[in-house]
């Protein structure tokens, strides 16, 4: 946040250079006021750092702006209201506001325009990092629909999102994509995207039941386990239930997905389809042919599982992309998106980064090198 706030209050202070000389540098034109003369260091301290400031100079002595006086009277105010400008940068309106309310000076659309366009670069390099330095076992996404104006008409597009957990414990954002849809192709788009990227040592992928996200995993993570959400799982089998028999099914799906193991989790399905068989045929349906899918978390040691059986970890993410959100209701188009977006996963992805790991995997490692020993011996076994 430091370096995002120096870039931008940078930007901010060329951008009042050039109106004040009504002139862009190097530019030729009769409507100059004066020349620029290089810039002078300053320091500005905040709460998030030290910020390294470029003040522009004038030939003339007269470059001023009241930026430093406002920021000093209330550090608070500055760091929330930058914080706003950059998150909500999509909407030059609202950026023009707010410069205008740090800066004392009114912008124009096509200089705050310049400004929001400057930071795609950082979000872009972001967003498309290699991941190459990692592997990540562990692989949830999922995605949520965004209004954006195109071609004169507002259109609802779908924003794919996926987070891993790598070998060290760490939760990260790997990426994020504009969709047309949630069809097959869109997610196919969006994992060979991931995969170039070199995505690897991907071991279970966690996402809702929805079809073309399915398909695509399966098309691309070929040999790798899809865990199917176990709340999206309920809410499915609960939504095909009548009524009546609701609140008596409940106890025996948690049961079934609570199981210790496999075995004992299909010994409490075989039961629940003999007692809910002819109370609720649509709901047993789904149960028996969504069971290998939504257990299959419980191949992992169990102190695994709680976190990886459920999209919770994405769903809350998204609720913060949301709250944001909500404030612009239509963005005007993709790049705003990709901005507003992609600099709150920058954010985030740095807290999660420097916090605490979200998984200890040293356990998980010494199972998974279990498993290829066993695997090993399995084969050479086949082959005697």
């Amino acid at each position: 946040m430091s370096a995002l706030l120096e870039s931008v209050l940078n930007q901010i202070l060329q951008a009042q250079a050039t109106e004040q000389l009504q002139a862009e540098p190097y530019e030729r034109t009769d409507k100059r006021k004066g020349y620029r003369n290089g810039t002078r260091p300053h320091t500005l301290t905040t709460r998030v750092g030290t910020i390294a400031l470029h003040v522009p100079r004038f030939r003339n002595g007269q470059f001023s702006t009241e930026m430093f006086a406002r920021y000093q009277r209330s550090e608070q105010a500055l760091i929330l209201a930058l914080m706003e400008m950059v998150i909500n940068g999509v909407s030059t309106r609202k950026v023009s506001q707010i410069t205008e309310e740090l800066c004392g000076t009114e912008f124009s659309k096509s200089t705050v325009s310049e400004l929001c366009k400057k930071l795609d670069p950082i979000v872009n390099a972001w967003n498309n990092r290699d991941l190459r330095e990692r592997c990540y076992p562990f692989v949830l996404v999922d995605a949520f629909v965004l209004k954006i104006r195109e071609d004169g008409r507002v259109r609802s597009r779908s924003a794919m999102i996926a987070i891993g957990i790598n070998t060290e414990g760490y939760r990260e954002v790997l990426g994020l994509m504009l969709g047309d849809s949630e069809s097959e192709a869109s997610w196919s788009q969006f994992f060979s995207w991931l995969k170039s990227r070199n995505l690897r040592g991907v071991e279970l992928v966690v996402s809702d039941d929805h079809g073309g996200l399915v398909k695509a995993v399966r098309r691309y993570f070929q040999g790798v386990t899809w865990h199917r959400c176990q709340t999206h799982f309920m809410c499915n089998i609960m939504d095909a239930t009548p009524k009546s028999a609701k609140e008596e099914l409940y106890p025996h799906l948690r049961a079934i997905l609570d199981a210790p193991d496999i075995g004992t989790a299909r010994l409490l399905l075989n039961q629940t389809l003999e007692t809910f068989e002819k109370k609720a045929p649509k709901a047993m349906q789904i149960l028996e042919m969504g069971f290998d899918d939504a257990t299959a978390v419980l191949m992992l040691p169990k102190k695994y599982r709680r976190r990886l059986r459920t999209t919770n970890a994405v769903e809350r993410l998204i609720e913060e992309i949301r709250r944001r959100e909500r404030v612009i209701r239509i963005f005007p188009n993709r790049e705003s998106a990709i901005r507003l977006i992609g600099a709150l996963l920058m954010e985030i992805d740095d807290k999660w980064i420097s916090g605490k790991k979200y998984l200890d995997m040293s356990e998980y490692l010494q199972w998974q090198e279990e498993q290829k020993q066993i695997n090993d011996q399995s084969n050479i076994a086949y082959i005697r």
